[in-house]
């Protein structure tokens, strides 16, 4: 999931909208509400954060330090003008990319993953035993073959391994793939998502690589 902020509904709508086509999820805020909400999220709710967009907004540069005092998800900042001093101003207050409208929605998501990648945080291209993910809207591959997936089930392939090592709950998946405040759709999804991928990647591998243990979540194993 990406955290778009800006001053303007019609923006985090579009953003929604856009990134959408590319199988990810959104969720927008206005700038006083994501003040409030980044200060007091659930660590689980932000930990399935992917992404955070910084729009046109008063006060933006303080945003950067109120994100990395919860977590480590890229920063990128948006601007609808080019302006050096502003960029300059941006970089110092710890964003980690900045970038200029219009902007392809997969360009965006080829920055996120180039930060990811630096950082050591997953990238597009993630070679985890027979598997091989690029996180880009692009379907896996395994043991080097297409392995063609419906979206959801692979951006929940993409999220267990960009967290492999980390057992992650049903909740946190739900977050990841439908948005924190996606109240149309239950948790329970989740389930029947995995045991789908599950079946497809035990066909595929011969084995099954997603571990779940009650009340604890899943994780996978492919080393």
């Amino acid at each position: 999931m990406i955290v778009v902020v800006d001053e303007r509904s019609l923006v985090t709508s579009g953003y929604s909208a856009w990134f959408a086509r590319e199988g990810i999820t959104t969720t927008g805020f206005s700038p006083n509400d994501f003040g409030e909400w980044v200060a007091t999220v659930q660590e689980n709710d932000i930990m399935a954060v992917e992404a955070f967009l910084i729009g046109e907004c008063a006060n933006r540069s303080q945003f950067p330090h109120k994100i990395r005092e919860r977590c480590s998800a890229p920063v990128i900042a948006v601007n609808d003008t080019q302006s050096l001093e502003n960029t300059l101003e941006l970089f110092q207050a710890g964003v980690d990319d900045v970038v200029r409208k219009p902007m392809h929605v997969r360009e965006i998501l080829a920055r996120i993953n180039a930060i990811r990648r630096r950082y050591g945080n997953g990238s597009s291209g993630t070679q985890i035993g027979p598997i091989r993910i690029f996180s880009d809207g692009r379907d896996p591959q395994v043991n080097g073959i297409d392995f063609s997936l419906p979206r959801r089930e692979r951006r929940i392939l993409e999220y267990l391994i960009a967290n492999r090592g980390r057992r992650l709950n049903k909740a946190q998946i739900f977050n990841a793939i439908y948005g924190i405040f996606d109240s149309e759709v239950e948790e329970s999804v989740v389930e029947s998502h995995i045991s789908k991928l599950r079946k497809k990647l035990r066909e595929q591998l011969g084995y099954d690589p997603i571990d779940s243990k009650r009340f604890l979540g899943y994780c996978i194993n492919l080393d």
